[in-house]
């Protein structure tokens, strides 16, 4: 089990993250299989993030369409569904919030998803957040929670200077035991 993350005190520069929505989702504790600690860090994240951080999404809101597909961020009681109310109240805000513009392409999604054969069956509904952290200049973090596929597509994004970061490693790995065997 993994303890809670604890966090240093607020930087003077705030960091940029891209935020996957199962993230959100376990924060909500709307994933029965993962732990509490799991919970506790996808919270920790999400309020981190409100309190000092910036989050990366793309200029035509489909992460934000998701994140309101998938969350009650009206009335939900959730860490999660407060970080969507969060992103819906920061969207326009340039200090919080950096949208980037993705072209379409016809075979991987979007011109900013990287060129890689490792990468050719990449999930195409997971395609807008790497995206987004590959066309964006700092190149910020994917926050990843629970799905295990990212596993063997981290070391591929890697190459091109996109960081997945884990915050349910125990988790995602039994998760992809079970799922792949390997």
């Amino acid at each position: 089990m993994m303890p809670p993350l604890t966090f240093p005190a607020a930087s003077l520069t705030p960091a940029t993250y891209v935020v996957d929505t199962n993230v959100i989702l376990v924060a909500n504790g709307q994933h029965p299989d993962v732990s509490s600690a799991c919970v506790t860090a996808c919270q920790n994240w999400l309020q981190r993030i409100m309190a000092e951080g910036r989050v990366a999404l793309d200029d035509a809101y489909a992460i934000v369409g998701e994140y309101q597909h998938k969350t009650h961020a009206s009335d939900g009681q959730g860490v999660g569904d407060a970080f969507v109310r969060w992103v819906l109240q920061h969207v326009d805000d340039a200090a919080r919030c950096d949208l980037v513009t993705l072209s379409p392409d016809a075979l991987r999604g979007f011109l900013s998803f990287p060129v890689d054969e490792g990468l050719a069956h990449f999930d195409d509904a997971d395609r807008k957040f790497v995206a987004v952290a590959h066309a964006h200049p700092e190149r910020p973090p994917i926050l990843q929670a629970a799905d295990s596929k990212w596993l063997d597509w981290a070391p591929y994004l890697a190459d091109h200077r996109v960081q997945i970061r884990f915050l349910c490693q125990a988790e995602v790995q039994e998760f992809h035991h079970h799922k792949f065997g390997c």
